[in-house]
């Protein structure tokens, strides 16, 4: 099956599979830095795993916004951009895509380092990782990145690697719903893609803006289920990227991605 057909099981696995996962996991207390799943270089990493990724991924820093961020992702190069998505011995890679959304966040953070310099950053939904490797790079304080897929970890472990990066915490729980992390900034991508999880999403924000004052940002190409959503009413345009010929193929004609803020006019308010 080309990759064609890998990206529509992709954004279709995006909107049923994996929604209902993120919805499944509760969170549980509060996460902090010292409780966090710390990875570290190497020794964490199964090495059957590692090899099987380093063998399957390309490492790319072309095609998308950040040309500085080196990347192991799902090419036209790839053995499993032809294999049929069954073979992938791992669950579905969202991670091995760099999405468009994360492509924003990513590039509005390293040419604006002052969004993130001294701060603490939470990148929810990380996937490859790229988000909270531009975090980094632009001098935030501490980094935490959050996906609920452990093979997204390990790839972020190597993604750091490339780009000569210790690799920051990493935790592979479902954290919507837990109690409100004490993070300056949240920033999280392409994570509206079904009705049920946007809805904890935006309680979730909210909770965490009411209790510690944190900001938000959002980066998404004008997805359907985000545009439509109540939380939009809430967001304020930041900047707007033209996205790379390759990204818009990829992404079903969509040209476009943008950083918003959340900003809530009451955020004492429900939902």
């Amino acid at each position: 099956m080309a990759f064609h057909g890998w990206k529509w099981l992709l954004l279709l696995g995006r909107q049923t599979t994996l929604a209902k996962v993120w919805r499944s996991r509760r969170g549980g207390p509060s996460l902090c830095w010292k409780r966090c799943c710390h990875w570290s270089t190497g020794k964490s990493l199964d090495p059957e795993v590692r090899a099987f990724l380093e063998e399957n991924t390309e490492v790319t820093n072309s095609g998308h916004l950040t040309p500085e961020i080196r990347l192991r992702l799902l090419t036209p190069r790839c053995r499993f951009w032809r294999e049929k998505p069954d073979l992938w011995p791992y669950g579905d890679p969202f991670w091995a895509i760099y999405w468009p959304g994360g492509q924003a966040l990513s590039r509005y953070i390293l040419d604006n380092p002052c969004v993130v310099k001294g701060r603490s950053v939470l990148d929810l939904g990380s996937g490859c990782g790229a988000t909270a490797i531009a975090a980094v790079m632009s001098g935030a304080s501490q980094v935490l990145a959050n996906d609920i897929d452990p093979i997204a970890g390990m790839a972020m472990i190597l993604n750091c690697e490339l780009n000569h990066l210790n690799p920051f915490p990493i935790t592979i729980k479902n954290i919507i719903n837990s109690e409100a992390g004490n993070w300056d900034l949240i920033v999280l991508g392409d994570m509206f893609y079904d009705e049920q999880l946007a809805d904890g999403l935006h309680h979730w924000l909210q909770k965490c803006i009411r209790t510690h004052q944190t900001e938000v940002l959002i980066g998404d190409p004008g997805r359907h289920q985000f545009l439509s959503h109540s939380i939009h009413s809430q967001l304020h345009k930041v900047i707007e990227y033209s996205l790379p010929e390759n990204t818009r193929q990829e992404n079903y004609g969509l040209t476009s991605s943008i950083v918003w803020s959340y900003q809530p006019s009451n955020s004492l308010d429900n939902p």
